[in-house]
């Protein structure tokens, strides 16, 4: 029987260099809702018919984000390559709102914060859209899922 879910998510630990006390936050939230709601059905038939759950590890190398996907007992199903060229920006706007929302949260009125925090979502959501589009055909996941995987690659990303 079907089960189209992530148990398990990790990221390759060697890719991130550096994260803040925010960031941190911020991955372990990501993986807990994403372990706990998620849709993730990856689209090639295996010859017994396996449809989850499935375990997941992100890394990024030469530019690529690698999805490594195991079955439930870690044994090793398919390993998906993107290109990350086109979420170069949509990563880079991220990383630049977060920041004025940390500094929001710390310093600013209320109502700052909601502007801010609205900016903040907008950028995620286009984002998430955009990592839909581009495992279109490959992996089926839902909005929320698209979200969290997003805030995750963002993760790899960070440099000292």
């Amino acid at each position: 029987m079907a089960d189209p879910r992530i148990i398990d998510i990790e990221l390759d630990e060697r890719t991130i260099l550096w994260r803040s006390a925010d960031i941190e936050q911020e991955r372990r939230i990501a993986i807990f809702d994403l372990v706990e709601d998620n849709r993730f059905a990856p689209q090639r038939q295996h010859p017994d018919g396996y449809a989850g759950p499935y375990r997941v590890r992100l890394s990024v190398e030469e530019g690529r984000l690698g999805i490594h996907i195991a079955r439930e007992d870690g044994t090793p199903l398919e390993t998906l390559i993107l290109g990350l060229a086109r979420f170069r920006r949509p990563i880079r706007d991220y990383f630049a709102i977060c920041d004025s929302y940390y500094q929001a949260i710390r310093q600013a009125t209320p109502q700052q914060i909601e502007t801010v925090d609205m900016a903040r979502r907008g950028v995620h959501n286009e984002a998430a859209e955009l990592l839909r589009e581009r495992l279109a055909g490959k992996i089926e996941v839902d909005f929320d899922t698209a979200r969290r995987l997003f805030t995750l690659i963002c993760v790899l990303h960070i440099k000292a």
